[in-house]
């Protein structure tokens, strides 16, 4: 199966939006990343996403980054 024609769960998906942003926010260093991943996810996400990424960072930690594990701890914080 081509990865084009790969279709990801809603979990999966959550994952790879949540590692994406921190990517997308590396360059600025991780403190900064951190910070801006939370208020992406903060002001973006709705809230059953919230939810949902909160717990499966709590599940399969190991599937997102360290940046963006930060970043959902943050916002799961508040």
């Amino acid at each position: 199966m081509s990865d084009e024609n790969h279709v990801m769960s809603t979990e999966d998906r959550l994952i790879y939006m949540a590692n994406q942003i921190a990517r997308n926010m590396a360059a600025l260093g991780e403190k900064e990343a951190v910070a801006m991943v939370a208020d992406h996810i903060r002001d973006f996400w709705d809230p059953a996403m919230k939810q949902r990424i909160g717990a499966l960072a709590a599940a399969r930690p190991e599937a997102l980054s360290p940046v963006a594990a930060a970043a959902v701890e943050r916002v799961m914080a508040l």
